[in-house]
């Protein structure tokens, strides 16, 4: 049973049931700032919402911290934090709701099954040196890396909790006088210049969390935090019991002077030195070669990594075959790396720095033109802002647009814009229809919806549907859709209604005249999903238990019945091909996908493929007979549902990542700072990014949930955190 809301006689007796959407289902635990629940997105996702301590949400100061907190975490969001996903640092009761990572931390873990092998602790380390490398590069100092703000995760460890964090840009300063952090694990310039805490106080404390995980305490111990602020300034750190190849490395995290300490890029060298070759589901990602540094830019280029294998089950013989992959090294032994270590540390320097290339100039279409003359003369690439009119607090934190295409044309919605007709060939705005500006905490709007010669829009204030002329963007025609409560879909040229009676009502798209309009036979209130041909969509009705899934596909123009079937699960369609086969994944009562289920209603076949491994599931799509679905922590994975069987797994370390897009054999996503990645289907290979594009306005960083980008005609459309929608060509991904 789920621990009950409201329980005791403490500031927390009364919970609130939501935090903005999202209802509270359980509390997971209670901090100094706030308190966690579990709670669920619309789709299902499980979230980790923090709700802060009703006595605080009225101090200005704390309010502060707060806010730093949440745009500190929306600038790290990645493959090793808890990605956030909506937030609302200005409500009665701010609260930050991030992915729903299951796993204890590493203080719980320790106190229950004792300190980690030495292996163990090397697997850590290597972690904690990547997340923190990734929170660095963007400018962010957590300043509290202690073992209960890391979750040991099935992927690895992930950091959480930026609540005292400080990024590199932040007005906020640390009141005179006050410390703030955990004794045990804060570096010695955080007692005596707690003002001018830098990235190299994050290395002492996974020096400290790294003896905490090798012994079961910590480097410096005392009941008296004053004794242990003595201890961490002035006397040599006690690594009483710590195993001697792992001294090396930690003596130097634990070094008193910031400058003696290593980078996290340093930690890693040294690490993948000491681990060897690690299977395929322990790798890091892929690397791409960045782009070419700027002359002006001093920055140092990271040693590259070797490119990690996917998991790969064996194809038939009669499909192509990896013949380029790296050959398998031996692992190395833990106790034979204290030299290579040792070697490392020296060649790398105390103050070797890592950085990021920083691009704050925009680059033209033709500074980035292709090396291919003839294909330049024709089309480059090419980026626009689409921002709408707000100024001040309004205009920061800018979410991206979200872009369809249609009749030769893209079409977006952004902040401020309710609709822009774009020019594919060159990003020239055609034109632009305003929309009233929404606050800072709302959402994505949705992409125009070009059918039937027209593109449909939601009205600005959400309550009426309008149809524009693409030409001229003037309303044809608009309906009132308030009492739908959201339930609107597109299914081609067709507008589904659904009542709160169950009720549908579909609507012809171009005239605004009513279709038909009748209830669905064990569908109380359906969802409907819409494929390709657009005369057919899905409606799906879940038993309370999960224990079925009813499925009704319904020709949308006469609203008549195609096939009507229960198929056993909690089931949720990722497309369907032209021959009409629905592919759907099957999700298990922790909602992970353990399954993919090919129904074809020809033959009323129905198969299942199983996973190797549940995945938290961000999207899917469906490419003939192949299904690939990307989870939340970045892991991709291809199923032949044709033949009941995974294919293929790859780590591509973008968590929470756009909606997949599949075109030929390659599929297209973006991340949360704005990168679109392409990924080869037939090897499973990364095969190209963006460089990022995160919001620098002083808003929201990097954003957690991306939409789609858009394939058409041999290029690739996708928009970004900052506000911009730009164009690449398909067909050289390695370029982009």
């Amino acid at each position: 049973m789920p621990p009950g809301r409201g329980a005791g006689t403490g500031p927390e007796t009364e919970d609130p049931e939501y935090a903005g959407q999202y209802r509270l289902e359980a509390r997971l635990g209670s901090g100094g700032m706030g308190v966690v629940h579990l709670a669920r997105s619309a789709s299902g996702r499980r979230l980790a919402v923090k709700v802060v301590h009703a006595e605080f949400a009225e101090d200005p100061e704390f309010r502060a911290r707060f806010q730093q907190e949440v745009a500190a975490a929306r600038r790290v969001s990645g493959a090793f934090t808890a990605p956030v996903v909506d937030a609302d640092p200005e409500g009665v009761r701010p609260w930050m709701a991030t992915t729903y990572i299951p796993g204890p931390t590493l203080a719980e873990h320790v106190k229950r099954n004792g300190s980690l092998s030495p292996d163990e602790v090397v697997a850590l380390a290597a972690g904690l040196a990547e997340a923190l490398r990734d929170i660095h590069r963007v400018g962010v100092v957590h300043r509290d890396l202690k073992p209960s703000n890391v979750l040991l995760a099935a992927d690895g460890p992930k950091v959480i909790d930026f609540g005292i964090s400080r990024p590199s840009d932040s007005e906020l300063r640390t009141e005179t006088g006050k410390l703030i952090g955990t004794p045990p694990f804060m570096a010695p310039e955080q007692f005596q210049r707690p003002r001018a805490v830098g990235p190299a106080a994050d290395v002492f404390a996974l020096g400290s969390l790294l003896v905490h995980a090798a012994t079961g305490r910590g480097p410096f111990e005392s009941e008296s935090p004053y004794i242990v602020a003595y201890q961490v300034v002035h006397d040599e750190a006690d690594l009483a019991g710590v195993p001697d190849e792992l001294l090396p490395l930690i003596e130097r995290c634990l070094a008193k002077n910031p400058a003696e300490r290593p980078s996290p890029d340093a930690l890693m060298t040294v690490l993948r030195a000491v681990r060897g070759p690690q299977p395929p589901e322990a790798r890091g990602p892929v690397p791409v070669a960045l782009p070419a540094q700027r002359v002006a830019e001093p920055v140092v280029t990271p040693e590259p990594e070797v490119a990690p294998e996917p998991e790969v089950v064996p194809e038939a013989a009669s499909e192509p075959e990896e013949t380029d992959a790296p050959a398998p090294r031996g692992r190395r032994g833990v106790r034979r790396w204290i030299p290579a270590a040792l070697a490392a540390l020296v060649l790398l320097g105390a103050g070797t720095v890592v950085g990021l290339r920083q691009l704050n100039e925009r680059e033209s279409g033709a500074e980035r033109q292709p090396q291919n003359s003839a294909a330049a003369t024709t089309w480059r690439p090419w980026e626009r802002e689409l921002r709408g009119g707000a100024t001040g607090a309004a205009a920061k934190g800018a979410r991206p647009a979200s872009c369809s295409y249609g009749d030769g044309a893209l079409y977006c919605a952004a902040r401020g814009v309710q609709a822009a007709r774009i020019d594919p060939a060159d990003g020239r705005v055609v034109w632009s229809r305003p929309a009233a500006t929404s606050r800072p905490g709302e959402g994505t709007p949705a992409a125009p919806v070009p059918a039937g010669g027209l593109v449909r829009v939601m009205s600005p204030d959400g309550t009426r549907l309008e149809a524009l002329d693409p030409r001229t963007h003037r309303v044809r025609w608009s309906r009132e859709v308030s009492a739908y409560g959201g339930r609107v879909y597109s299914a081609g040229d067709t507008v589904l209604l659904v009542a709160a009676d169950g009720t549908v009502t579909a609507v012809n798209g171009t005239t605004n005249r009513e279709r038909w309009s009748h209830p669905l036979p064990g569908h109380a209130e359906p969802s409907f999903f819409s494929y390709g041909d657009g005369r057919t969509a899905y409606a799906l009705t879940t038993a309370p238990d999960g224990g079925h899934t009813l499925v009704t596909a319904i020709d949308t123009v006469r609203g008549t019945t195609r096939w009507h079937r229960s198929l056993s699960g909690t089931l949720t369609p990722v497309g369907a091909g032209p021959d009409g086969v629905l592919q759907l994944t099957e999700a298990d009562d922790r909602s992970r996908t353990v399954a993919v289920v090919r129904y074809d209603p020809a033959r009323r076949a129905e198969r299942r493929s199983d996973l190797t491994a549940p995945v938290s599931l961000s999207s899917g799509t469906v490419r003939g007979d192949r299904v690939y679905l990307l989870g939340e922590d970045g892991g991709l994975v291809a199923v032949d549902t044709a033949r009941g069987a995974q294919r293929w797994r790859m780590e591509t370390s973008v968590a929470n990542a756009s909606p997949l897009v599949a075109s030929g054999e390659r599929l297209y996503f973006s991340s949360a700072d704005g990168r679109l990645l392409a990924v080869d289907t037939r090897r499973a290979r990364l095969l190209g990014q963006t460089r990022p594009r995160a919001d620098r306005s002083g808003g929201q960083g990097f954003l957690a949930l991306m939409p789609a980008p858009v394939t058409a005609a041999g290029k690739v459309f996708a928009t970004a955190p900052d506000g911009t929608v730009f164009g690449v060509d398909a067909r050289d991904p390695a370029r982009w």
